[in-house]
């Protein structure tokens, strides 16, 4: 039986794990399409979990789950029990995840397999945050679930397309030669953007444009006709912007000076710039960028504001990249929902041709600039999950069977 004939009439099941939560969300394959059932997530995973999953605009559960109760692997177990009640008798056509890096090895969608995960197990160093809890869903349904296709999907894949003078550190060959390289990050997302935009803005979408994924994880990326030419994070999720707890781009005589004169190991300067830096170590109060939006404390102010900046100045170094400037997007948590931030970036960027609207900006409207300005501003809510579903759907229709669709899960 053909992959297309088997999927259809079944669900497909993304799962788009990250450090402390579970995102989900399920969808029935009708023909070429995809019909959302429900989606939510599994949050606070170790800490307070919380789950939440809607359908149509309606929440179907809004649970607190006890202190510290769920880890990654129970709270796939809390899902697949709950999709069960929901849907008895469910039927799972294939389960689609995301991975943050594939390296060189993986740059297109892959079928999971126990040699694929020992594969990605050797990049969790370069993703110390997402890959290690990224994989382990995938570990748990191949052993519970071997029937069921599971289709890997690289965060990194998108940026393939980037020319191989923006992927190049200025480092000895043997070490470009070795992997290591600019790969870029966030690519789901940015590839959503892709196939939203030219609904929205044909010339944009056929020309260059600058998309911010503005979230707890953050980066730019520079778009020549819906393909990635630049982007701001590199060799791993650290570079480039600064995030919630990440640093962001740094003088690796930074790392020099940890090391030689403050008497830090390898595993205290790790935490340093991964869970002590970015907008919480900034402002000394939180993370959380509504948080800091609420907050009267000065430092909170000065952690925004080396925010908008260093947005600011990779914007103008983006579409140097692009040799001009058609269009910028918003998107991801804060790019969606931050009108403050938005403000301040659109303002700083009224060189590049960029002419607010705040009215419709404090509206959160899909055009945030005006009717006249030179360069368009966007806010478009991103989809991973729907991208994860779209990549297994057009993956296991290539295939010429459908072997293990149609396994029932839990």
């Amino acid at each position: 039986m053909h992959g297309a004939t088997a999927l259809a009439g079944g669900v497909i099941l993304s799962l788009n794990a990250g450090s402390s939560s579970l995102k989900f969300a399920l969808y029935r394959v009708a023909g070429d399409t995809l019909e959302s059932l429900l989606r939510g997530q599994l949050e606070g995973l170790g800490v307070a979990p919380r789950f939440v999953a809607r359908t149509a605009g309606r929440t179907l559960a809004d649970e607190k789950l006890g202190a510290g109760a769920l880890d990654h692997q129970s709270a796939l177990d809390y899902l697949l029990a709950f999709l069960q009640r929901q849907f008895p008798g469910l039927v799972l056509a294939a389960v689609g995840h995301r991975v943050v890096h594939g390296a060189t090895q993986y740059m297109l969608p892959v079928r999971a397999s126990a040699t694929v995960v020992a594969d990605l197990d050797r990049l969790v160093p370069l993703a110390p945050l997402h890959q290690s809890h990224t994989l382990a869903p995938i570990r748990v349904l191949l052993e519970r679930l071997p029937a069921v296709p599971q289709i890997v999907c690289f965060d990194t894949a998108f940026h393939r397309t980037q020319p191989a003078v923006a992927r190049r550190f200025a480092l000895p060959r043997t070490l470009t030669e070795r992997g290591i390289v600019r790969y870029g990050f966030h690519g789901l997302s940015y590839e959503y953007i892709a196939h939203a935009l030219p609904a929205l803005d044909a010339g944009a979408a056929a020309g260059r444009t600058v998309v911010m994924h503005l979230g707890n994880g953050a980066s730019m990326c520079a778009f020549s006709a819906g393909r990635s030419a630049a982007t701001t994070m590199g060799f791993t999720t650290l570079d480039g912007l600064p995030m919630g707890t990440r640093c962001g781009a740094l003088d690796p005589g930074v790392i020099l000076h940890c090391l030689t004169e403050l008497h830090m190991d390898a595993a205290a300067v790790e935490h340093l710039i991964y869970h002590e830096s970015g907008l919480l170590g900034v402002s000394g109060i939180s993370s959380d960028m509504r948080t800091l939006e609420a907050s009267a404390d000065p430092r909170a102010r000065e952690a925004i504001e080396l925010f908008a900046y260093r947005i600011g100045c990779d914007l103008g170094a983006l579409a140097a990249a692009l040799g001009g400037l058609d269009a910028i997007v918003f998107t991801a948590g804060i790019g969606e929902h931050s009108a403050a931030l938005r403000e301040r970036v659109c303002r700083a960027a009224a060189w590049l041709g960029v002419e607010l609207d705040p009215e419709a900006n404090a509206r959160h409207a899909a055009r945030i600039s005006t009717a006249g300005s030179r360069t368009r501003a966007w806010v478009i809510p991103t989809d991973e999950e729907v991208m994860i579903a779209r990549h297994a759907q057009a993956f296991l229709a290539a295939e010429p069977c459908g072997a293990g669709v149609g396994s029932t899960a839990g």
